[in-house]
């Protein structure tokens, strides 16, 4: 009974679409979820309690152990901090900030002393919280894999075991609606697969007998029957929680810049400080006034929004970056995303979607058929094959939805081609290189075609007339001479037509070169290990210009040639997936993979992962990146001028101690905000819009 190669409609399958149950679902935590946010909201509240008993006259004793848990609640943390780093012989901002409150409260201003603890404590409470939303976002992608899957035994009982106990090679069973336990590939059933989480594909995909699952998607409609091929750990959710671990681990340069000048800065403010306490002590000057303008001098001179300036920004940034797909693994890498001038790509993979595709489908004239039939048959008989051009050719069919007829006699002859019996006639899908005849086409470059003299393919005829061989071989030539690789489908050993097959380019390809030329300042370069031909076909398609194709090269040679261009002074950006592009990676200023295909060395090599394989979100992550330095400079512009005024204030005038809190500890809280308007998803859109 003949089969129907169709496309789910998700109008008829929701099974494909249905969220998994509340309890499994991950929710985003609030904000109280971070313990600086938790003593930071402490320690407003029992301020807020204290305060207007405070000013209403309240004896002391009602007021009095309010502002001392406010001190303790919002202080501990950072002084704890502070102290640490004094042990470590650097002096911290945080200590200073409460030292500052205590020697505020030691002249009887509990309130002033108060509301800089509160301040400061919300200041680091905003820097926790975008550390915490980026690492959520990224972990949005992750927490999916469910905590236990059904393994199939070799005697096929069912059992349940924890998702971190599978191995390859185990079979599990994956029932409609339920999450896929592991990567791996489908050995029984149909359905289709919700891969948007990980690939971000909008449609569900349909899933058969070899085809690959990941785990973490949400399975269909159909019950499906999975050998597992990764080691849990090494799953692309275990690749993907490596690479937020390695980001948590590291910081942007500019950071460290401020943090190395911080500890001059501070070294220099605390003796500035003692000498604002002593010289007027010493010229006669009253104690409380004059600790009192010390102290406040302290407070506003102190680094605190400048340290805060930095590290918002670019934490904000990769956690929008990860919810759309884009993995940074670091702000070292956000920040350097945007200082790239020279883009270089690659070809099969990267510009290219890295998958087969059948372009051209040629019946020949007398065959009496028509695209569809041929199609058709060429479909039914390379349907049990596991080569990728075979499911090539199985995938154009059901992208038809052609009703394909079933098989038997199925034979594969390794490197030449399949031979099957569909609907009474032998059916053959084979390189040109097995026509008959002196003149038989060379076969395509990809290795299909056997040897001259290995004798015709199965089922092939070599008393096929020869105006049909010649005419397949005419067909097969053109195809090829396009860049396509040709396969010849025979009837009875007679030629009925000819299939083209080819890498597709990326539908994105030309605006991402277009959007990276004009972000970067300099035309990209094609760096490919494939032939020239090949490489200009795909370039002159892409908008990438002759002179800057690089073809032919070896791992070595892409590595050399990025090598090559930063000796020049040129910041690269290389964008691969492959294991040959992992040397290049490495070499580059950053390297960013393509995450649905790539490989695990490329993975693990470049800076930045694009998981939903989106090849327009690269130039998307570089205008975020420019955005967000945008962001630290303006911050440090706001910083150094409030510390300036404020300074200058209390130098020249009298500037009042609350005052000077709230100046200065508002400017922190201002600089962190203003960082923090990147996890917009405004603010994607826009770098996006400016992407393209």
């Amino acid at each position: 009974m003949p089969h129907t190669l169709t496309q789910p409609d998700p109008q008829t399958a929701p099974a494909a679409r249905t969220p998994a149950p509340a309890s499994a679902r991950r929710r985003r935590p609030g904000p109280l979820a971070v313990p600086e946010a938790r003593w930071a909201a402490a320690a407003l509240a029992l301020f807020l309690l204290a305060l207007p008993l405070d000013l209403l006259g309240a004896p002391a004793w009602t007021w009095g152990p309010l502002y001392a848990l406010t001190y303790a609640t919002g202080g501990w943390e950072p002084g704890w901090a502070g102290l640490r780093a004094l042990k470590d012989k650097t002096l911290d901002v945080d200590l200073l900030m409460v030292v500052a409150a205590l020697g505020a409260a030691a002249l009887g201003q509990f309130l002033d002393g108060g509301l800089l603890i509160v301040i400061f404590a919300a200041s680091g409470a905003l820097e926790a919280i975008a550390t915490a939303r980026t690492a959520d976002s990224v972990r949005g992608l992750l927490d999916l894999a469910p905590a236990t899957a059904v393994r199939v035994t070799a005697g096929g009982t069912e059992e349940d075991v924890p998702t971190g106990q599978l191995r390859v090679g185990d079979v599990i069973l994956v029932r409609p609606g339920a999450r896929i336990g592991a990567d791996g590939r489908v050995l029984d059933g149909a359905s289709e697969a919700d891969q948007a989480t990980i690939t971000g594909e909008p449609l569900p995909v349909p899933k058969e007998p070899g085809d690959e699952v990941f785990a973490g998607t949400l399975n269909g409609t159909g019950a499906l029957t999975i050998r597992v091929e990764r080691d849990p750990a090494d799953s692309v959710i275990a690749r993907i929680v490596a690479m937020v671990e390695e980001a948590s681990r590291t910081k942007a340069p500019t950071q460290l810049f401020v943090e190395k000048i911080e500890q001059r800065y501070s070294i220099g403010m605390v003796a500035a400080t003692l000498a604002l306490f002593a010289v007027p002590l010493l010229l006669g000057a009253e104690l409380q006034s004059t600790l009192l303008r010390a102290m406040t001098f302290m407070i506003v001179a102190s680094p605190c929004a400048v340290v805060l300036a930095t590290m918002p920004p670019l934490l904000s940034a990769i956690a929008n970056a990860g919810r759309h797909g884009v993995l940074v693994k670091s702000a070292v890498v956000m920040e350097q995303l945007g200082q790239a001038d020279q883009a270089a790509l690659d070809k099969t993979g990267t510009l290219t979607e890295g998958r087969p595709h059948v372009t051209d489908v040629r019946p020949l004239d007398g065959s009496g058929m028509a695209e569809d039939e041929l199609l058709a048959l060429a479909a039914a008989a390379e349907h049990p094959a596991e080569h990728p051009l075979a499911r090539a050719v199985v995938a154009a069919a059901r992208d038809r939805t052609l009703p394909v007829p079933p098989v038997r006699d199925f034979a594969a002859a390794p490197g030449r081609g399949v031979t099957a019996t569909v609907a009474g006639a032998r059916i053959t899908v084979d390189s040109p290189a097995g026509l008959p005849g002196p003149d038989a086409g060379s076969g395509s470059d990809q290795d299909s075609g056997p040897a001259p003299d290995s004798g015709p393919a199965p089922g092939t005829s070599p008393g096929s007339p020869p105006d049909a061989a010649a005419a397949a071989r005419q067909a097969a030539g053109e195809l090829e001479g396009a860049g396509r690789t040709a396969v010849v489908v025979t009837r009875d050993g007679m030629p009925v037509g000819v299939l083209g097959i080819a890498d597709r380019t990326r539908p994105d390809a030309p605006g991402t070169v277009a959007a990276l030329a004009a972000l970067t300042g300099a035309p990209p370069l094609l760096l490919t290990g494939d032939n020239a031909p090949a490489a200009h076909r795909l370039a002159a398609g892409v908008g990438i210009a002759a002179a800057d194709v690089h073809a032919g090269l070896l791992p070595q040679d892409k590595a050399e040639t990025v090598r090559a261009l930063q000796s020049r002074g040129r910041r690269v950006l290389l964008v691969g997936d492959g294991v040959n592009d992992a040397p290049a990676l490495a070499t580059a200023h950053t390297g960013v993979a393509m995450g649905r295909a790539g490989s695990d060395l490329a993975l693990e090599t470049a800076d930045a992962v694009v998981v939903r394989d989106e090849l327009a979100a690269v130039p998307a992550v570089v205008a975020l990146s420019r955005r967000a330095r945008r962001l630290v400079v303006q911050n440090l512009v706001i910083a150094g001028v409030f510390i300036a005024g404020l300074v200058v204030w209390d130098l020249a005038w009298h500037l009042p101690l609350p005052l000077g809190v709230a100046g200065h500890e508002g400017s922190t809280v201002l600089v962190g905000l203003n960082g923090l308007r990147l996890l917009r998803t405004a603010a994607w859109r826009r770098a996006a819009a400016e992407g393209r």
